[in-house]
């Protein structure tokens, strides 16, 4: 059975481990929330993590709660999925701009063809179609 002194050492440890993962700022792990990070990260071994019941209790306590790092993770998910719709909301406006701007260049288009006729600057008007060879009446 180990002594008091390396008891409270491996506690220390273990302790240290937690807040670290707690933190977001693991230095031997993952940093995913799970006991076989808390001891991999205290460097000690699962027995000398299953021997100190005051920190698995102090564990489960905290990480059963709303971790900061998950709340983290939620928040960008929300932020993901607010600039998805807003995406696809632009991208919805795009289509309905082109499309505007598609009938908007059509309309000016006529109305140039338009403006031609009307001033007389026809230029098929000038043209004379060719006869073929006798065709002419005489």
């Amino acid at each position: 059975m180990p002594d008091a002194a390396q008891q409270s050492g491996s506690e220390c440890k273990l302790r240290a481990a937690m807040e670290r993962l707690l933190a977001g700022t693991p230095e031997r792990t993952d940093g995913r929330l799970l006991k076989e990070n808390l001891y991999r990260e205290a460097g000690v071994s699962r027995a000398t993590m299953n021997r100190a019941p005051t920190i698995l209790e102090e564990w489960s306590r905290r990480v059963d709660g709303t971790q900061p790092r998950d709340q983290e993770i939620e928040a960008l998910r929300r932020a993901l999925g607010e600039q998805r719709a807003e995406t696809r909301h632009l991208r919805k406006r795009i289509q309905e701009l082109e499309a505007q701007l598609t009938i908007a260049a059509t309309a000016t288009a006529e109305l140039h063809v338009e403006n031609q006729l009307l001033r007389g600057d026809d230029r098929t008007r000038g043209i004379t179609p060719l006869r073929r060879p006798g065709s002419y009446k005489s």
